[in-house]
This record gives C-alpha cells, structure tokens and sequence, in this order.
C-alpha cells in the first residue's frame, strides 16, 4: 500500500455511525488491528480502536493521531472477528459496540495492569506500624500467613492500604506462577442420567451447540463442573454466563469450593471499575481459568478458553435493552463457532428458540428428567379465586397452608412479581389513575418510603392531597406488591421471619447474600419475592411455594408472554421439595380453566412448550420467521409518524412491515413511541434487506426529526 494514500481507519468508541479516517504515524511500524489510539475529534480528544487500513484520495489533508496507547491488540483476533459479527447483524455502529466489550478504564485510556500476578508479604527487615490503623490491623491480619498471600485473597476495601504499605515497605510484593485450580471430590455420585451427560459433553471436540434440558433440581451445575473438570486441570479456562447478578454469589461459592480461590473468579457491573479491569486483565492473561459473569463478561478474552457455559439460557436478561441491543446467549454461541469450542445452553425451562434449533437439527439436546436427589417434582394445585375473600391478595387456603408449612419446621416462598406496596393509586369517586405525568404508566405506590414512583423513568412524588380530575380525597390503593405482601404476612404471622427480596429491600448485591445466609439455616420463615428468587437458587427448607397472581402474565400484548408465564411458574414451583422434605406448589387465579392455567397445574413443560411452539410456528412467528422492531422516538407524534411511514415506504419488497403502531408503553420519560414491526422468511432474508434499507432510512429528511433504533431478534415488544 503506497505510504502517501494509506490511512487508518479508527472506530471511535461511541455511538458514532461510520468510520473515521487518520493519517498514518511518522513511525514506519505498522500497527495491528486492535489497538487504542487517542485521535483529535472535534475540538476534543477521543479514544478509538484502529479497524484496519484503507486508501484515501491525497487531495484529502487527513488529521494526525494523537498517541497510540498499545502495543498489541486488546483482544485477540477471534473476539475482533466476534464484534464485527456483533456490529453487522444487530445494525449497530461498530465503535460502540467496542465500548460495550471493554471495561470502562480502558475506554477511558488507562493503561493495562501490570503483567504478572502478584503476592504480598510482611517484610522481616522493617517493622510493622507501632500504632496501626483499623484497616492497617485488618492487612496485617491478612498477611500473616506461612506463605505469601495472593492478590484475590486480599479484600478490594484493604488495597489502598496495601498500595501504602508497599511504598512504606513494610510489605513486599512478589511474582507468583499462574494459579491453577484444585479441585474436590464430587459432593455425591452422579446418577446415570448426569453420568450419561457428562460422557457426551466429555467426548465434544470442537464447535457443538449442546441444550442441557433438565427438570429444577437435576444438579446440571454439578454435570457442569464435571465436564469442565478435565479442561481445568489441563490448565484450560472456561467462561460461565449467568442472566442475573443475584445468581453469581451462590454460584461463585459453589465453583470456588469445588475448584478453590485461587484461578476462579466473578464479574459483574456491581464491582467497582478498577475490580473489574483487574480481573479482566488476570483473564486475558490466563490467571483466572474459571470466570462467572453476566452479560458484558462475554468479551472477556480468555486464550486458553476450552468451553462456554450459559445458565438459564432461557432468561430474556441474556438480551440487552438498550444501546447495542444484542443477546449474550446468541453471541456466545457464536464466539464458540469462531473458537472452535462446544458451548452448553442449560435450563430447566428452555427458550421455544432452542426448542426449535433441537427439532432443526442445529443442537444437540441432553436431557434429565428426575432430580438428582430423588426427590419427586412438587405437585401443583389450583386455587380458585372466584367470590373468595383475600386478605393482602392471599386466599384463606394459602395463607392456612403456610401456617401447616411454618409449623412442620420448613420454609414458605411466596412469589408476586410486582415491586412496591401497590401497583395503581385510583380516585374511589371517579375512577381516575394517577399516572406517571412523563410516561404512560399508573405510578406504583411504596409504603415504607411514602413515595409514588414510576418504574419507567424513576419519576417520584408524595402521596397526592386529592384527585387531580374530581378533587375528591378518596384515594385508594388497587392491586397487591410484594411490599403490601409482606406487611400482611408480619401480621398474620407475627413470630415469624418474613423475607422481602426484591431490589427495593435488597438495592445491593451484599444485602442479597446477608440474606440467602439466613435463608440456608433452614429455620421456619416466609420468603416474599419477585423475580430474583425464580431461578437458579437452592432452598433446602422450602416445602411450600404459592404463586400469588398468575393471571397477570395472561393478557399481555407481547407474544411470548405465555412462554415467560410458563418458565416463571414452572422455575418458582421448582423451588420447592428439592431434598428430602416434599414440596407443593400452590397457584392462584381467577381463571381456573384457562388451557395455559391447566398446562401449569400439569407441571410438564416439554408438552406445553411444543404446544406453544407449534403455535407459533402456525401464527409465522419467531422462531419460525425473522422479526426486527424499527423503534422512534420524539416530543411530538407526528414527527414520529412521518418517519416510519417514510421508512416503511423505501423498505424492500422481501419485507413483511406492520405499523407504524404505539408502543406497547407509548409515551416514556417525555417522549411519545412508536414502532414498525419487520418480518421476513429467514434470518438471511431479514440481514440482506436491513443492509440496504438501513442506510436510506438514515437519509430520510424525517429522520434528523426523531430518535430511532432498531432491535434485531427483540425479546420484548417495547
């Protein structure tokens, strides 16, 4: 490439829609793909990551890069490979979806960790403080170990202090070889269901696609951890994704007592930014082997990475909401066709996706179908609501078997999937909700806190003197939440500990495992949740699950709102019986003999899945076709409205478009929504017609008038 018309081409690390072009540096070196660069950009100084090389015609005067920021690639060729994939089939600029695979500090230009991992010390030449500080004590009492101790065992809150103690010199670091995982004996023999599935993930080489279809309690971690035993202590890494941070704190604990501390980590948006790119880095250089994460853990580059683990692959939270709108479960699967690894989906209730790719002959399904501790699946029960008498939502015949559960000695799990004290704040004279005056959504009323707040947008304020429509002051509360919920059951039960866990009880990470510690002293107790308690957690006391509102998930406008129904109820009533105390599940509706509600009581996910799917695949829904929501945004409906008449006009004959169309919440944070909903036959027929539709609707006049997206393969209609 002649040096006078080469530039570099740079993605700056934003939401930006193209490309940028650089003059090439004065050093003769040529940079390789990958690497940080800061560039001039506007008036200021961006990061970027340099793409590749191009032409450039020489009567252009093309600015100067800045500084280049490293010497190699952050990521190695394979996960560049991956988030190009990323940037093209989900229609997103490409230097954002950089942003989203790196850590903050490094899009902020830090430079990386140092290399090697560390130890530390008490040096035996220089003395301690002779007044030490509370977390000066707490180090030394870290440090006075017989053999030097590792950088993970050193708590984050104790590392400012051990920065000050190594330039006091009271403590030495040293370098220590990569740490490598010891593992334990299995807790309890595998049955041969488990057995049977280890063989066969054991005996995968290369890129597999596996679906680990096993009923709540099957012990599929432990056929995890014995399929990734072998690659761990070969020296081999392995990534596990989770759909929630409430679900690393048990499972990390699980990993680190059956493969130790040393090699086995978490990562999570809950740590703080320097954690994060500290275990990034220890990643990228081989010194964690096992690492658990959510979403963005995904990008991590692990170079000894021999298999790819996602828990509850069913879970719609593997799918981002906002920005780069892609599904971690989906990319995940395709970093492990690009390395060349099998890659294991497990769930007890999985997608009518995966369903789909089994029948298509696209994966390999395992199943296991009893539990691994014998213990028979709980029996589901319907309660009728009709013309009964509810204290707090709760019908006698729930509330009389809590008090038969409590006394037994065992635990009670009562599940709505609501947040605050009451869900709508109505005028008993006229009828009138108070809604969010920013959105359109009836604010949830919270109790404890005496604040009207909206979930969409976070808008609060205090409980309203009168109604804004009639004047009258007979405000009233309508519908039960998990708060209301549990000021019911203290009543009802004043002796007993009742757990509220949801993210207003619970806003932190170590608030939820103070929690589930108390949980597991298996001591008499009710536990009153949403979401956060359906999946993935062990509850050995739990003998009674009640389901408190099942109805709520049956007149949603969204088409999966049947098959989330059925994984939540069916991941919730999985809860219960799981050792050798039995289990029951208990489900409240008003809709008895509704064939979803029936489905449900027969506790049989596999026939009401193919049922669902069949469905589907009938209505020319996903999975059977592909869907795209071309989304806008603005202050004013007609501006939204001309946009996507515009765009529906120039689409490509090969698509099937509907709308424009509301939103299904049509008004948020002040803006009014509005979308087109965009079929096509095949995921291929959908990618072909998105690449040259995309780019004349960014040339349409009424698109510098609104705020627009699409979303490729959406999980919720928004």
């Amino acid at each position: 490439m002649p040096a006078a018309t080469a530039c570099l081409q740079v993605a700056v690390l934003g939401h930006l829609p193209r490309i940028f072009s650089y003059a090439l540096p004065e050093n003769p070196e040529r940079l390789p793909p990958g690497v940080r660069l800061r560039v001039p950009f506007g008036q200021k100084s961006r990061i970027g990551i340099l793409v590749g090389y191009d032409h450039c015609p020489p009567e252009i005067t093309l600015k100067p890069i800045e500084a280049v920021l490293d010497t190699r690639p952050l990521l190695p060729e394979s996960l560049q490979q991956l988030l190009n994939f990323g940037a093209h089939y989900y229609q997103h600029p490409l230097g954002d979806v950089w942003a989203a695979a790196l850590p903050a500090l490094l899009r902020q230009g830090r430079p990386l960790p140092r290399p090697a991992a560390q130890a530390y010390q008490l040096t035996r030449h220089e003395q301690t403080p002779a007044r030490p500080g509370k977390l000066q004590e707490a180090l030394i009492t870290v440090l006075s170990t017989s053999s030097p101790t590792a950088e993970t065992e050193v708590p984050a809150r104790l590392r400012p202090v051990l920065r000050q103690a190594l330039h006091n010199g009271w403590v030495e670091a040293l370098s220590l070889p990569a740490p490598r995982v010891t593992t334990q004996p299995l807790p309890y023999p595998l049955n041969a269901e488990q057995r049977m599935a280890v063989t066969q993930l054991r005996a995968t080489q290369g890129f597999t696609c596996w679906l680990l279809d096993g009923v709540t309690g099957s012990g599929k971690t432990e056929v995890y951890f014995e399929t990734i035993r072998p690659h761990l202590e070969a020296g081999r890494q392995v990534l596990i994704l989770v759909p929630e941070i409430g679900l690393t704190p048990q499972l990390l604990a699980r990993c680190q007592a059956r493969f130790g501390k040393a090699a086995v980590a978490a990562l999570h948006s809950a740590q703080t930014d320097s954690e994060r790119l500290r275990i990034w880095a220890l990643a990228a250089m081989g010194h964690i082997q096992l690492l658990i994460g959510t979403r963005s853990t995904l990008f991590v580059p692990m170079p000894q990475l021999a298999c790819i683990v996602i828990d509850e692959e069913h879970d719609p939270s593997f799918k981002q909401h906002r920005g780069w709108h892609y599904s971690a479960r989906d990319m995940a699967i395709q970093r492990a066709k690009l390395e060349n690894i099998p890659v294991i989906l497990g769930s007890a209730t999985p997608s009518l996706e995966s369903l789909y790719n089994v029948q298509q002959g696209r994966y390999q399904s395992l199943q296991l179908r009893q539990r691994a501790t014998n213990a028979p699946l709980p029996g589901i029960t319907i309660i009728a609501l009709r013309r009964q008498y509810l204290q707090g939502g709760l019908s006698g015949e729930l509330l009389n078997a809590c008090s038969e559960t409590l006394a037994a000695g065992n635990q009670v799990l009562l599940f709505l999937n609501r947040r605050g004290y009451a869900p709508a704040v109505l005028c008993h004279d006229c009828g009138h909700v108070l809604h969010c005056p920013r959105c359109s959504a009836a604010l949830t009323w919270h109790r404890h806190q005496q604040r009207l707040r909206c979930h969409h947008c976070g808008y609060e304020s205090r409980w309203s003197e009168d109604c804004p429509e009639c004047h009258s002051t007979a405000l009233i509360t309508a519908g039960q939440g998990t708060e209301q919920l549990e000021e019911v059951l203290r009543q009802r039960f004043p002796d007993t500990p009742v757990w509220r866990i949801d993210r207003d009880a619970l806003p932190g990470r170590e608030a939820f495992s103070a929690v589930l510690e108390q949980i597991h002293q298996n001591q008499p107790a009710i536990l009153v949740g949403t979401q956060m308690l359906a999946k993935g957690h062990h509850f050995p006391a739990v003998t009674l699950v009640g389901i408190v509102n099942t109805d709520q998930g049956l007149f949603s406008a969204d088409f999966r709102a049947p098959e989330r129904l059925l994984q939540m109820v069916l991941q919730v009533a999985g809860r219960a019986g799981r050792e050798d105390r039995p289990g029951r599940v208990l489900l409240q509706t008003h809709l008895p003999h509704h064939p979803l509600i029936q489905k449900l009581s027969e506790g049989d996910y596999q026939q009401a899945a193919r049922l669902l799917l069949e469905e589907r695949l009938q209505a020319s829904l996903p999975p059977g076709t592909a869907l795209t929501l071309m989304c806008a945004e603005a202050h004013q409906r007609a501006a939204i409205q001309a946009f996507l008449e515009a765009a529906k006009a120039c689409a490509p004959d090969s698509l099937v478009i509907s709308g424009p169309q509301p939103a299904l919440l049509e008004r948020r944070a002040g803006f009014e929504r509005a979308e087109l909903w965009v079929e096509a036959p095949t995921r291929q027929i959908m990618q072909k017609a998105l690449k040259t539709w995309l780019p004349c609707c960014q040339q349409l006049p009424e698109a510098r008038r609104v705020r627009w997206f699409v979303d490729v393969d959406p999980q919720f209609m928004l």
